[in-house]
């Protein structure tokens, strides 16, 4: 039988060698998609104000989300260092309170419990939440919580907790569901398992009463206090959330609950999947051999099959872990359940962190429930059930311990042949190289403004508007170009991220001025002839002019903003967008003594010169 501290020690092993692999995960990733919506917001916005903190982001309230978002925009905008320390900081904070979790609820698990650590800590279902910045943000803290609460409740249910220490753990779990809240609005969840786990956790206790009296009546300040917030939390909740807005499909969401079961959750019990794919810009998705999915539900039944021949209450154990698995991917599936939604969304398999979660807790239940009568109890096995007073005489076979090792070695195999499967799938992401590249070539081309401009739709496609313009992912760069509506150098961030020269497509034409550079005829408000008219829209014009002296210009379509341009002497070239329509483009200079002579101009959208061979 292992000593409490060589489990410790390995347990702490285990946990920096996931972080190893997961520090290796997130060194070679970078942001995607609702990183730069979140970049975007932080960028344009007032990071400490309601505004910011309390949008509906998605059907989500995560205004602590938010602000730890904001914060590593400011301190080192499109910088990925910060984010990948904060995936980093969290994981090791959650993957702690699991094995503290493990260990409160089965205090002498020995190789079994380890088990249930490594699962939690290797398995597929919780490595593609982790490595998107935005998801991480919402799930880690969760996690964490969710394992601090268990534990937390479990020891205020037990017969040996006092007053004292009860109202501790009031205070403390009462903090962290706050916190976790604040992250993520699905750690209401936290609530019903903590009083599931810890009522089943006491289950064969000796009490007159029923065991979930019991746990109701013991840690009733817990309760109480976990039960308010969980209200007020609702209302708040509802009250600034769109989450119930949109087309909604009960049948679709079936379907995508059933997918996430049968093609993520099975497979994941056996390390899977293997294979993983993706369409940029959409995330990577995993796609489960047969046979994997097989051998999945052939572990679960031979998993229950174990259980319920050796274990009393192990009944209740699977049904209400199986229950959780199913219940929890409800809610979410229910709010991406439009007709138009791919059933490969489950099998992103980012909704998932929390179900391992609950199943690592399952089985630390199943360690400490105590043995059927005729059962020989294993060595990590209570045959009294409780919490263990006092160590017991190890009956199990050595093979025991080692099939043990050998089936943990095996699911490890299996879940490190997915991992390498998803890091290759998930650095399929031009993003990173884009941004990198993009901050650079911004911070090189300071001297002139440039136009807004969308991201490519590789990176972010136009459904996210505005946070799709570069003024919003780069806004809080601090070596940029201004971004304004003129300039006298027109270029554009290619795909790639490059800075390169840009062009006015010729959808309309501007005709040359009545005079000349020696005779400038443009003193007063004049509307410059376009070949024909303009719908609605925001338009952009290149107007090349000669000026006797430096000054302002205002531009303006009818029934647009008016737009200012600064001004040369001499030969040169404004680019001015307008928003508006017309047949006519207004000019009026605003500098006293400023006369212009305008030259041949166009009217179209910004490209890239090379489209059109300039």
């Amino acid at each position: 039988m292992m000593t409490n501290r060589t489990v410790s020690s390995i347990a702490a092993a285990l946990i920096i060698a996931a972080l190893v692999v997961r520090g290796a995960l997130v060194a070679t990733g970078s942001f995607y998609w609702d990183d730069l919506i979140l970049i975007g917001r932080a960028s344009t916005m007032p990071i400490l104000s309601w505004d910011y903190l309390g949008h509906s982001h998605d059907g989500h309230f995560m205004p602590a989300a938010f602000l730890v978002a904001g914060l590593s925009t400011v301190i080192a905008p499109v910088n990925w260092v910060v984010p990948a320390i904060t995936l980093i900081v969290g994981q090791a904070i959650a993957s702690v309170a699991v094995w503290r979790m493990i260990r409160i609820i089965a205090p002498r698990a020995g190789a079994a419990g380890l088990a249930a650590l490594t699962f939690y800590l290797f398995t597929p279902m919780t490595v593609p939440a982790f490595t998107w910045w935005a998801a991480g943000l919402n799930t880690l803290p969760m996690q964490a919580a969710m394992a601090w609460i268990v534990g937390d409740a479990v020891l205020a249910c037990r017969s040996d907790a006092d007053a004292a220490q009860r109202r501790r753990i009031v205070v403390r779990s009462s903090i962290v569901f706050v916190v976790a809240l604040a992250f993520f609005e699905k750690s209401l969840f936290v609530l019903p398992v903590a009083l599931v786990v810890a009522t089943l956790a006491i289950a064969f206790e000796d009490h007159p009463i029923s065991p979930l009296a019991t746990a109701v009546s013991r840690a009733r300040g817990l309760w109480g206090a976990l039960a308010a917030i969980f209200g007020v939390w609702l209302i708040v909740f509802f009250s600034v959330s769109d989450a119930t807005a949109g087309v909604h499909s009960a049948a679709q969401t079936a379907r995508l609950v059933w997918r996430t079961v049968n093609r993520a959750i099975v497979p994941s019990l056996v390390g899977g999947p293997w294979e993983w794919d993706r369409w940029n810009p959409s995330p990577p998705m995993g796609f489960a051999s047969w046979w994997m999915i097989l051998a999945g539900w052939l572990v679960i039944t031979a998993v229950a099959i174990w259980a319920l021949l050796r274990k009393r209450g192990a009944a209740a154990i699977l049904i209400l872990a199986a229950a959780y698995a199913v219940l929890a991917q409800v809610p979410v599936m229910w709010n991406r359940s439009s007709s138009n939604t791919a059933l490969e969304l489950a099998q992103t398999m980012r909704y998932l962190p929390d179900t391992a979660l609950v199943f690592a807790a399952a089985v630390a239940l199943l360690i400490a429930a105590p043995a059927r009568a005729g059962a020989v109890p294993a060595d990590d096995e209570n045959p009294r059930g409780g919490r263990h007073t006092k160590p017991a005489e190890p009956t199990a076979p050595a093979t025991g311990l080692v099939a043990v090792v050998v089936l943990i070695g095996l699911a490890v195999a299996s879940a490190s042949v997915s991992l390498a499967g998803f890091s290759n799938s998930w650095r399929d992401n031009p993003t990173g190289d884009y941004l990198d590249t993009a901050k650079r070539s911004l911070a090189a081309g300071t001297d002139h403004p440039m136009f807004d401009q969308a991201l490519p739709l590789e990176i972010l496609l136009p459904v996210a508007y505005p946070n799709n313009q570069i003024s919003h992912t780069f806004g809080r760069l601090r070596q940029r170009p201004d971004f304004g509506s003129s300039t006298d150098r027109l270029q554009v961030l290619d795909t790639s991220g490059q800075l390169v020269a840009g062009a006015v497509t010729p959808r309309r034409a501007i005709a040359e001025g009545r005079g000349s550079c020696a005779r400038p005829e443009l003193s007063a408000p004049e509307r410059l002839a376009l070949d024909g008219p303009l719908i609605r829209w925001r338009w952009t014009i290149a107007l090349s002019y000669c000026a006797n002296g430096a000054g302002e210009v205002e531009f303006w379509l009818d029934e647009g903003a008016r737009v200012k341009a600064t001004v040369q002497p001499g030969l040169h070239v404004v680019y001015v967008q307008l928003d508006g329509q017309g047949s006519a483009v207004n000019v009026a200079p605003l500098t006293a003594g400023l006369v212009l002579h305008t030259g041949v101009g166009r009217v179209g959208e910004v490209v890239e010169a090379r489209f059109l061979g300039e």
